[in-house]
């Protein structure tokens, strides 16, 4: 085991049978002041963690190995509540999105490509534990409010709002062509609910979801997301995962359940024939359905890797096509009523 000792450094294990791959990632992260301990199986590693008295702050572990591979130690880790949290990034030096998706769909946040280029990795372990800490701290708020609730018989309804700004901010800067989307959508299904008679607590309560409903983008790669021209259908199928993704984030804050809603739910459409559940109409939860329509107009409304800022007609005449088909007819209805109240074109990407 090749350890490097930084007091009060990030601390990073790394899983790869090459010992030159250990030696190269050990040596960049290093010189971005991140402690990495290096091991060259997943059975090591195992062992590591269960022996060592405080954990990693992220794993980077090599998807194919010999003996243990990748997803065989990934398994293993959630089943050690000691390391179950622990924050996983893939090593590959392959293209296989079917692996990839795999991967995301058993809870690593990222991949990383080798040979390693020292800029991608420094800046996606630096991203990932940020990520990590700032859901961790909203995590830590919640259970802390839920002890004040059994402590003073009341039911706490707030969430830290700096919290989920800060994650939204954090996904919306993973997409190179995005610029505030996550706080527009959730301006505008904050207003579609007001327009429809929701009280003023459900209306604050959709907002957040709103800036949350992308955070299961944290775990799509940053080539497929940035990519400049469609993607391929397999790239596609990468960038469906994010609603199940999202939800995997967000549904174990108990206390704020809505949250994961609009994260999971938001791709659905009312004819059935959305992802990832293929629900449709009413089983679809209202503030999916609000949010799917404002999502909708705001990709429309932005500027995009291969297009430019949508004209006011052609939206229009998109989410008019897409009502009883892609949206609720209701919602649509309103946001068709916001579109042609905004004489200005206001609402749009700046």
């Amino acid at each position: 085991m090749i350890e490097k000792a930084q007091t009060g450094a990030d601390w990073v294990l790394v899983v790869d049978d090459d010992s030159v791959n250990l030696h190269i990632a050990n040596r960049i992260l290093a010189s971005g002041g991140i402690r990495a301990s290096c091991v060259r199986s997943g059975e090591m590693a195992l062992r590591m963690l269960r022996s060592e008295g405080k954990v990693p702050d992220l794993v980077l572990l090599d998807l194919h190995m010999s003996g243990m591979d990748g997803f065989e130690t990934l398994s293993a880790m959630r089943e050690n509540p000691a390391s179950a949290a622990i924050p996983v990034i893939f090593l590959t030096a392959e293209e296989d999105s079917e692996a990839e998706a795999r991967a995301l769909d058993e809870g690593a946040l990222d991949f990383i490509r080798k040979p390693f280029a020292p800029k991608v990795l420094l800046t996606r372990v630096h991203h990932t534990i940020e990520l990590t800490r700032l859901q961790n701290d909203l995590e830590k708020q919640v259970e802390e409010k839920t002890r004040a609730v059994v402590e003073q018989q009341e039911q706490i309804v707030r969430i830290n709002e700096q919290v989920v700004r800060a994650l939204s901010g954090a996904v919306d800067a993973k997409d190179a062509y995005t610029n505030g989307h996550s706080e527009r959508v959730a301006k505008y299904a904050r207003e579609i609910a007001r327009r429809s008679g929701w009280s003023g607590e459900r209306q604050k309560s959709i907002y957040l979801i709103g800036l949350l409903h992308d955070i299961g983008k944290i775990g799509i790669p940053d080539e497929i997301i940035n990519k400049a021209g469609r993607l391929t259908d397999e790239e596609y199928a990468v960038i469906k995962t994010h609603p199940v993704q999202g939800d995997r984030i967000l549904h174990n804050i108990s206390e704020f359940p809505e949250l994961a809603i609009g994260a999971r739910w938001h791709h659905e459409r009312w004819d059935g024939t959305g992802y990832p559940d293929g629900i449709a109409g009413n089983d679809i939860p209202e503030e999916a359905r609000i949010i799917s329509v404002a999502d909708a107009y705001d990709a429309m409304a932005s500027r995009r890797s291969y297009r430019g800022v949508l004209s006011q007609e052609t939206i229009r005449a998109e989410i008019e096509k897409g009502r009883s088909a892609q949206f609720d007819p209701a919602f649509a209805e309103i946001m068709l009523q916001m579109i042609a109240e905004d004489t200005g074109f206001r609402m749009r990407e700046e």
